[in-house]
């Protein structure tokens, strides 16, 4: 008798569903220490939001209240309309630090969070096998994070995070350890990866490049500005008179 195949999560990627962020007269921070007071942004399904403003202006504290790390101080803070008040399996957060586990293959580093649903070993290891190849890793699954480069590890945390479907992936300067030519790469397959996704993300990068590059739209935090990013996105635009003034005005609420 033929045993049936295990289809309880199949190998081939989904495509996933984005959510509604969104912040109304927010105060954010811990008590007694506001970072951010007042904030209003609304990001919307299936957009790249990218975060941008100077150094300690509150970027990681936005990031950590969406994230549900950290409770608002006041205002709203909510998905769908729903009040974010704790961690959740569909928002899946993103550091600069890999933070993958030492004693873990890459594959089983990826395959975590299925294993914290449940899902059947077959299941996860197809699903992460699919989602090593995606991120062209497929060589490397049997290995350990220390045995990868740092931009290998990204990939791995990449995977790891997508592979457990968020709605909302939140990535707080994943990219910023990682040298020039590394990082562009990484940026390059990112939007290659979450192209078909319908996944929302929130991006917090302190390098403008960057920000243009993959975000669809900027907030410069500290300010109420919402920008639009010419598109197609192309980095052979960065000549273009739209994206120059665009850059310039992101420069000039950085005060560079």
């Amino acid at each position: 008798m033929t045993t049936p195949p295990d289809t309880t999560l199949a190998p081939v990627v989904a495509p996933l569903r984005g959510t509604r962020l969104t912040l109304r007269g927010a105060t954010l921070g811990r008590p007694g220490a506001p970072v951010l007071d007042g904030v209003d942004l609304d990001v919307v399904p299936g957009e790249i939001l990218a975060v941008v403003g100077p150094s300690g202006c509150g970027k990681s504290t936005l990031l950590r209240t969406l994230a549900g790390l950290l409770p608002s101080l006041g205002g709203d803070v909510t998905q769908d309309g729903e009040n974010i008040t704790a961690p959740r399996a569909d928002r899946a957060l993103i550091f600069q630090d890999d933070a993958l586990l030492p004693w873990r293959s890459v594959r089983a580093n990826v395959e975590l969070p299925l294993a914290i649903r449940g899902v059947t070993r077959a299941a996860r290891r197809a699903v992460a096998e699919s989602w090593l190849e995606r991120v062209g890793l497929a060589g490397h699954s049997a290995k350990f994070p220390h045995r990868i480069s740092g931009g290998q590890r990204q990939r791995v945390q990449l995977a790891r995070a997508l592979a457990g479907e968020p709605r909302a992936v939140l990535m707080d300067e994943p990219f910023g350890a990682l040298d020039a030519q590394t990082r562009a790469g990484m940026q390059q397959l990112l939007v290659d990866v979450l192209r078909g996704t319908g996944a929302t993300v929130v991006f917090v990068t302190h390098d403008v490049d960057e920000a243009l590059f993959l975000g669809d739209r900027i907030a410069l935090l500290g300010t109420d500005r919402v920008l639009d990013v010419p598109r197609p996105r192309d980095r052979e635009a960065h000549g273009d008179p739209a994206t120059v003034a665009l850059r310039r005005t992101v420069l000039e609420s950085l005060g560079t």
